[in-house]
């Protein structure tokens, strides 16, 4: 059997990088596995010049490559930085701008936080849409009027290119991509075995309130809860009010601040996790999972995955049901 080839994964790091940034790609993507128990991505850190790079918080980076470990990724990640020539003029080392561009035509390309300001300095944006840190938004739609810069995701996916908000976003982006490339059985485990959440659509709002402590007896939830685990049964906003004792006004208003969606988004989101799960695990008919999902008919889910992620049900189970990578690091290497 022939051992699929390791993605390459190249991490930019400009001086002074934002260490979290730079972290995420390795501690997320390295741990999946292929089926033989190899490696499925391998992820070095570079700098323009292959030299060590000072972080935001105090302490130093040592890359594994210059500018030349571009040319054979297969993705590109710029973590953010505070890099003053970048952020206050809009503007990169002409070397760090020249080996983007050439590796847009090869990789895809992807941004944290700050580090959409250098693939917009590069040219790479220019007429699309893109994410980054609520903070910078100002700063960056005067440096860069021709892109569409939307604050409110958490991530944006724009012709070929992805770009995140700041912090925790960057974990939500590496969890796409792994479920881009593998499915949500991989993602799903590397989420778990991260403590972080399996599942924060793109699309879900960069400000989340938490007023209460989700213990306090105020909290969404149980509803959410009782979302997660029956999303093929029909469930008003009054059911979700009343199953959280609360009324509907109250419930909505709640469930939106913990987060950043709304009921129905939400619901949507999961119905449509649950079904991607059911496409990779099981041979059942489209519309035997769109019942089950809750999402009614095939032509409903077929409507929801071409907008959600512009494919169709038939071709992300041949892309998901034949997917090399089955696991992520021990302990949570599947049987």
């Amino acid at each position: 059997m022939t051992v699929p080839a390791p993605h390459h994964v190249a991490v930019l790091a400009l001086a002074p990088v934002v260490a979290f940034d730079l972290s995420i790609p390795a501690q997320m993507l390295a741990m999946v596995e292929t089926r033989a128990g190899k490696t499925a991505y391998r992820v070095r850190t570079l700098s323009p010049d292959g030299l060590p790079v000072p972080t935001v918080n105090g302490y130093g980076v040592t890359p594994q490559g210059d500018l030349s470990g571009l040319e054979r990724a297969d993705t590109v990640i710029v973590a953010g930085t505070r890099c003053p020539e970048v952020l206050e003029g809009g503007a990169i080392d002409a070397r760090v701008a020249e080996a983007l561009r050439a590796a847009r035509s090869r990789a895809r390309l992807v941004s944290l936080c700050t580090g959409s300001f250098v693939l917009a300095a590069a040219g790479l944006l220019e007429g699309g849409r893109a994410a980054t840190h609520w903070r910078y938004a100002q700063q960056f739609r005067r440096l860069f009027p021709a892109v569409d810069l939307d604050t409110n995701p958490l991530y944006v996916a724009d012709r070929g290119i992805l770009t995140s908000a700041g912090g925790a976003a960057a974990i939500d982006l590496c969890l796409h991509l792994i479920r881009e490339d593998h499915g949500s059985a991989v993602a799903n485990r590397v989420a778990r075995y991260n403590v972080v959440a399996p599942v924060r659509d793109g699309g879900q709002a960069q400000f989340v309130e938490h007023p209460v402590r989700e213990d306090a007896g105020t909290s969404t939830a149980r509803a959410r809860a009782l979302m997660s685990e029956h999303p093929e049964r029909r469930l008003s906003l009054g059911d979700l009010a009343a199953h959280c004792h609360m009324s509907v006004r109250t419930f909505t208003r709640r469930f939106r601040q913990e987060t950043g969606l709304s009921p129905a988004a939400w619901l949507t989101s999961t119905r449509l996790e649950h079904a991607r799960h059911l496409l990779e695990s099981t041979e059942l008919a489209v519309d035997d999972i769109a019942a089950r999902a809750g999402l009614g008919s095939g032509t409903n889910l077929r409507q929801h995955m071409r907008e959600a992620l512009d494919t169709t049900p038939s071709a992300y189970r041949r892309a998901f049901r034949s997917s090399p990578a089955v696991s992520a690091a021990e302990p949570v290497r599947a049987v």
